[in-house]
């Protein structure tokens, strides 16, 4: 195998609770990361403010924030004009689940590491506490990865692109944990579907109640 000596890896960075803990461990873990953002076409951006700051304080080789637009074609309630929902969510896979995300930034970081001599892959995907959404799996994980040495000269030659998911399966709470201890600061990052125009979680939406839910548990067992 081909050894790259700077051990260059590309984190996707949303600016969240999740990817704020990913971009701790890749740094623990010695890689020179190279952090990915996107303004994709939320209808909220303060996530992009959030994940500088987070970038800022952990420490990045760069930071690329890269514009594409999801909301082209909508469908969801991060990307269009349809209501968050407030009071928990139905059965099924959410309004807020945003077509093919996922796939479509795993790709663009596939193209950066390529380009980059990168061939380690972070993205904080979980699988435990998360709001049902196809793209935070294992097998759809795995199925990228496949894909990805065999659609790139990389893998193709021999040297395969790794995509890391450190927290698939971890709780929230052991995500807190895990990031308190490598010395993330949690006030920085954003994680609300719809934040209120100033910047302050609604405190109501999915995403807010499980994160508020572990910050209490994690609060409560110290």
């Amino acid at each position: 195998m081909i050894c790259h000596m700077d051990n260059r890896a590309v984190v996707l960075l949303s600016g969240g609770l999740d990817s704020a803990t990913t971009l701790a461990i890749a740094n623990k873990d010695g890689f020179r990361c190279h952090a990915l953002s996107f303004e994709y076409g939320q209808r909220h951006n303060i996530e992009i403010e959030s994940a500088k700051k987070v970038a800022r304080a952990i420490g990045v080789a760069s930071h690329v924030i890269s514009t594409i637009d999801l909301g082209a074609w909508g469908g969801s309630a991060l990307t269009d004009d349809i209501e968050v929902p407030k009071n928990g969510e139905d059965d099924g896979i959410p309004v807020t689940y945003v077509p093919a995300r996922n796939t479509i930034f795993l790709s663009h970081a596939l193209g950066f590491a390529e380009a980059i001599d990168a061939r380690d892959i972070f993205i904080g995907v979980n699988a435990v506490d998360y709001s049902g959404y196809p793209d935070c799996r294992g097998e759809f994980i795995e199925a990228f990865q496949t894909m990805a040495n065999l659609a790139t000269k990389a893998g193709v030659e021999g040297d395969p692109i790794t995509i890391h998911v450190p927290l698939l399966e971890l709780s929230k709470v052991e995500i807190i944990k895990r990031g308190l201890e490598l010395g993330v600061d949690y006030s920085m990052t954003q994680s609300c579907y719809d934040p209120h125009q100033d910047g302050t979680p609604c405190a109501r939406c999915d995403a807010c109640r499980l994160r508020d839910a572990a910050l209490a548990e994690v609060i409560n067992c110290e």
